[in-house]
């Protein structure tokens, strides 16, 4: 009996020491600074757990300038964005009187992580990997121009996942970024997309799912989705899970943003997972990392600053589904819906031209 109750001790305190060393590593990420960041997909729990991640002085530039509250209530209508009925949906126009307001910061992510000519990998795995070696991999797979049946699928794991109505720097305590109005959310991005690739000869399904009634379980929702879609849809080469990400806190929210031509859009971060070890089933993840290694250096030779960093980890989510299977974060919440659409057209003409080259 002594002695089985010095094992149960002893136990006990390895429980104990393993819970405070966890501990201990994990509050500093969470308290690391005062811009803490929720972290998109790639650095996420599945299903929409965040993980605090702050931007380091690399990854920004000094905040930009957006309309204030009191510059936007001067303005004519004409000069707001285009006219969208938010009877459902939350206005920042609207009247806040007696609401908590917080601040919105804009920010451009720029060079961090290894660069891979005019793009950069933040390669989160701990292992070296020669990327500008496979950049420069063929790609595996052809999408046929001016095809008949779908070369391209669009969907969303997250649905709901929506942005601010306006460029404003500024919102109040009832601004909830989530919505299945198609006019303020990421289905509106794929509909963009969409209507871009289709102009560029490139037939494209959208699906309009709902996965994410609740989180729990939204990615094994979503697969059944691509694979039915496939399965129907023989010719499908790329599959593109649009999302969008959410950084900052909660009294200060922060958007991403570049410039071109004179007009200001969301910039985008492609995830790509890797699978070393074989343990998630991932066999072909190298052909999807070089598809999105093309598709982030095609980005910023077309559209300079229009990526984050690409962020490489050890995740799947359904990106072993196909050779052209790829997770996107469009903007953050704090984006303006016209904002994150006008990417999403240049992310149609990137994804074209990726394509036409291969």
């Amino acid at each position: 009996m002594r002695i089985l109750k010095f094992f149960r001790i002893c136990l006990a305190v390895s429980l104990i020491g393993t819970a405070c060393y966890c501990l201990t590593q994990r509050l500093p990420e969470c308290f690391g600074g005062s811009d803490t960041a929720l972290a998109a997909a790639a650095f996420t729990l599945t299903d929409g757990k965040y993980r605090a991640e702050a931007p380091t002085e690399q990854q920004t530039e000094a905040p930009r300038t957006v309309k204030t509250e009191a510059q936007a209530a001067t303005q004519p209508a004409t000069e707001k964005s285009a006219e969208r009925d938010k009877s459902a949906y939350y206005d920042s126009y609207g009247d806040h009187s007696g609401e908590a307001r917080y601040s919105v910061t804009e920010k451009t992510v720029g060079a961090d992580g290894t660069a891979v000519e005019n793009a950069y990998v933040k390669n989160r795995t701990g292992l070296d990997f020669d990327f500008n070696s496979i950049l420069h991999t063929p790609l595996t797979f052809n999408a046929e121009k001016n095809a008949s049946s779908p070369q391209v699928l669009i969907y969303h794991t997250h649905t709901s996942e929506a942005y601010l109505d306006e460029d404003v720097d500024f919102f109040y305590d009832s601004f909830y970024s989530r919505t299945q109005d198609e006019s303020f959310n990421v289905v509106g991005v794929g509909n963009v997309l969409a209507d871009t690739l289709e102009k560029r000869g490139i037939s494209t399904l959208h699906d309009k799912t709902v996965h994410d009634s609740t989180y729990n379980g939204s990615y094994d929702r979503s697969a059944e989705t691509v694979y039915a879609d496939m399965a129907e849809n023989k010719d499908i080469k790329v599959v593109l899970d649009i999302h969008r990400d959410a950084l900052g806190t909660e009294e200060c929210k922060v958007k991403t943003v570049f410039e071109h031509e004179g007009q200001k859009a969301a910039q985008i971060m492609i995830l790509s997972g890797c699978d070393v070890y074989g343990e998630r089933g991932f066999d072909n993840w190298q052909n999807n990392l070089s598809f999105a290694l093309k598709l982030q250096t095609t980005a910023e030779s077309m559209y300079p600053g229009m990526t984050r960093p690409m962020s490489f980890d050890f995740f799947a989510y359904n990106e072993y589904i196909c050779d052209g299977s790829l997770l996107i974060e469009v903007g953050t919440d704090a984006n303006s819906v016209d904002e994150v659409q006008r990417t999403a057209n240049y992310l149609g003409e990137v994804l074209a031209a990726v394509l036409a080259n291969n």
